[in-house]
């Protein structure tokens, strides 16, 4: 895999038209953060390709590589070419510049696209078709076939699309982003006159029609094969499959803006308009309709990908609803936390158990709705529970938590929600939702100008009669059930009152006018989080090699964090980081980083959680423990509203050892990043196994069954 860092030699420029002199070379002490993120969707497609991962899991890893890929070119690499459009230079903290950075995307994408096809041509088609599963091409299709397809064209297709001519009154169309579209040119025999033709193929129908058990043909293979009825009387002479994607980032003026929330809402109809960014088509265009495309659009010919298959392979997410479980992951019911589940059994309400003494929940091994929900459908409809606020970053759809959150407010409960509007691809979802709380009666806030609030809080305050009580969850991961099942996440439930009244504290800061507030427990970005961090960091480092640090995130892209880090590392301090994405920090690099060690931790859930361990972190200088919302990246630590808690008990700690034990062990499947930069899959080659996450679900399982016995 190519290094993330180097000297680069710069072919020409892939921005279509931008030019300066090339800076310095880039530093050798940090990673690129963008090429980093290239190394992770890497470590995703190498999934595709696992033996002892189940085949239709594969297709699945093949088909989120794509949508990996499509997410960072709407947002990265178009926040890379605004740059570049505006004249900015300034290097980035591996001294890349954003005309640099897009050199080198333009060189590793092609590679690792091409990589994916050979992968679903020559691996996963042929394996399918033996599972009897098989996706056709044109010339695959029997008569039966085509006598099944034309009438299902005809009645199910047909009716809903608009073939847009391009002509001096009708101008080239806007594509929309991320469509699958058809470009065909069309010509009148008796006039030799021709038009170029763009077609939508429409979202309404399923992107694979399927004809029998196991049998999918693609639904813009069907469109074109049927395009000479919709150009009745003309010949269609070429036609190819080809797609666009747009710049999809929002730019808010947020301080010039009277009303974020119609602010919002207007960016997000301008944003269906943006830039092009990227052009997608069939290896078999012809010249002239890509010269056509690539000008119609203001596309450099440098940001065109050609395909020698299905252009879009998220395509194959159709797939996964197969009634085949010999071919999909066997599956792990989430079961209901031991003391939850005892409380249940014997009707006691969430709070009872909050009081007795604090809950860790560990998502999806153990259930988000018997707990997260249950206990915001608890509070709404308890009568004792007085006011519930909270924040929501990507609450999904037909949400749970919405619908207790309206329900409170029904009953004339004081309910005040802070809905992050800004929350990437989730804004028009969230626009929403605020729109439902606020005529179901919610008091909703749309954040803090500038800043984007991703912590995870909720606040309930109840009167016990013996006192009102604020009661807490504090969590890693969105209040969103759908993800819930599929993202591993940690949640603390408590009632300390220290915590309860550093929370109040940060809402009356979110939802009010105030400044200089202090925090007791939370740590609170982005007023203090990072120093608090980086003191634990120096500390750690005056034990030197008694030292140890254990950073379990996403991402670590902080330069300053990162230079904290290597100077610990230096003092002699063990840093172990499972880093599941982005990690710009190098690792066992002599000199630098000797006494650091990276690894990569991916399977069939996506790792989530945040753990911070300190060895020497505590006032009485024992461990601490965090938990909470914020990477370790310049983002969440300057720019958001994040939010990390200590973990006080001991069993609570013990369970958090016991997620970095199985992360960490020698012999699980892993990836680690090397001193020269690369990634290396450790590990067995044979088999997935072992698998961090299936210990973890096997140690939660058999704990769980002995508190219920």
């Amino acid at each position: 895999m190519t290094s993330t860092v180097g000297t680069t030699s710069l072919p020409d420029d892939p921005t279509g038209g931008a030019s300066g002199d090339v800076p310095s070379e880039p530093t050798h002490q940090y990673l690129n953060r963008e090429l980093s993120w290239l190394d992770f969707n890497s470590r995703v497609l190498d999934l595709a390709t696992e033996p002892g991962i189940p085949l239709l899991e594969r297709a699945k890893f093949c088909a989120i590589f794509s949508s990996n890929l499509d997410e960072f070119f709407q947002v990265r690499v178009a926040a890379l070419r605004d740059q570049v459009a505006a004249g900015i230079d300034e290097p980035s903290a591996d001294g890349r510049t954003p005309l640099q950075q897009l050199t080198e995307i333009s060189e590793r994408v092609p590679q690792m696209v091409a990589r994916q096809e050979a992968i679903f041509l020559d691996e996963l088609v042929p394996q399918l078709a033996e599972a009897g599963i098989s996706i056709l091409s044109m010339d695959e299709w029997t008569s039966a076939d085509r006598v099944y397809l034309e009438e299902y064209f005809d009645e199910r297709i047909y009716p809903v699309l608009t073939p847009l001519a391009v002509d001096p009154g009708h101008p080239f169309p806007y594509i929309s982003n991320l469509a699958i579209s058809i470009a065909a040119h069309v010509a009148d025999p008796e006039t030799a006159e021709r038009r170029f033709v763009r077609l939508k193929v429409p979202t309404v129908f399923p992107r694979l029609i399927k004809l029998d058990d196991g049998r999918f043909v693609p639904s813009g293979h069907v469109v074109a094969a049927f395009l000479h009825k919709l150009f009745v009387g003309m010949v269609v002479e070429e036609w190819a499959l080809f797609r666009v994607t747009r710049n999809a980032d929002l730019t808010l003026e947020e301080d010039e803006a009277d009303d974020l929330l119609e602010a919002v809402e207007l960016e997000l109809r301008k944003r269906r308009f943006n830039k092009a960014i990227r052009l997608e088509v069939a290896d078999t265009i012809s010249d002239e309709m890509l010269d056509l495309l690539t000008r119609e659009l203001e596309i450099d010919a440098r940001n065109v990908t050609r395909h020698r298959t299905l252009i879009d392979l998220t395509t194959l997410f159709g797939l996964q609803g197969l009634d085949r479980p010999d071919l999909k992951d066997r599956a792990w019911p989430p079961l209901t936390a031991g003391r939850l589940f005892v409380a249940e059994e014997a009707d006691r309400s969430i709070f009872s158990v909050m009081r007795d003494r604090a809950i860790l929940v560990h998502h999806p091994y153990e259930s988000f709705q018997s707990s997260v929900e249950v206990f915001l459908e608890q509070a709404a409809s308890d009568p004792r529970v007085q006011s519930i606020k909270m924040t929501l970053y990507r609450a999904g759809g037909d949400s749970p938590i919405i619908r207790s959150l309206m329900k409170a407010a029904e009953l004339g409960k004081q309910v005040a929600v802070l809905v992050e509007l800004k929350a990437r691809f989730d804004e028009a979802n969230n626009v929403q939702w605020a729109k439902q709380l606020e005529r179901a009666g919610v008091h909703v806030v749309y954040g803090m100008v500038g800043l984007k609030t991703h912590s995870k809080v909720v606040l309930v305050v109840r009167d016990d009669g013996d006192q009102l009580r604020r009661y807490c969850h504090i969590g890693t991961g969105n209040y969103n059930s759908k993800t819930a099942r599929l993202y591993e996440d940690l949640g603390l439930f408590t009632c300390d009152t220290t915590v309860g009244a550093d929370a109040t504290q940060l809402f009356n800061h979110l939802t009010g006018f105030s400044k200089g507030v202090e925090y007791r427990t939370l740590l609170v970005a982005p007023r203090d989080l990072k120093r608090q961090l980086l003191d634990l960091i120096e500390h750690e480092a005056s034990f030197g090699a008694e030292g140890s640090i254990t950073l379990k995130c996403n991402s670590i892209a902080d330069p300053v964090v990162v230079d904290a880090l290597y100077r610990a590392s230096a003092a002699g301090v063990r840093i172990r980081g499972v880093v599941r994405g982005i990690c710009t920090l190098r690792a066992g690099v002599p000199g630098l980083s000797e006494n650091i060690s990276v690894r990569s931790i991916l399977g069939r859930y996506l790792e989530h959680s945040r753990i911070y361990s300190f060895a020497h972190g505590d006032d009485d200088g024992g461990p601490i423990y965090l938990i909470g919302s914020a990477d370790l990246m310049p983002r969440n630590l300057d720019r958001r509203v994040e939010v990390l808690v200590p973990i006080e008990h001991p069993k609570h700690r013990e369970w958090l050892d016991k997620v970095l034990e199985f992360d960490l062990r020698d012999d699980v499947v892993r990836w680690e990043l090397q001193p020269d930069d690369t990634w290396t899959r450790r590990g067995r080659l044979d088999a997935y196994e072992p698998d961090a996450q299936e210990l973890m679900y096997r140690w939660t399982s058999e704990r769980q069954l002995q508190v219920r016995r």
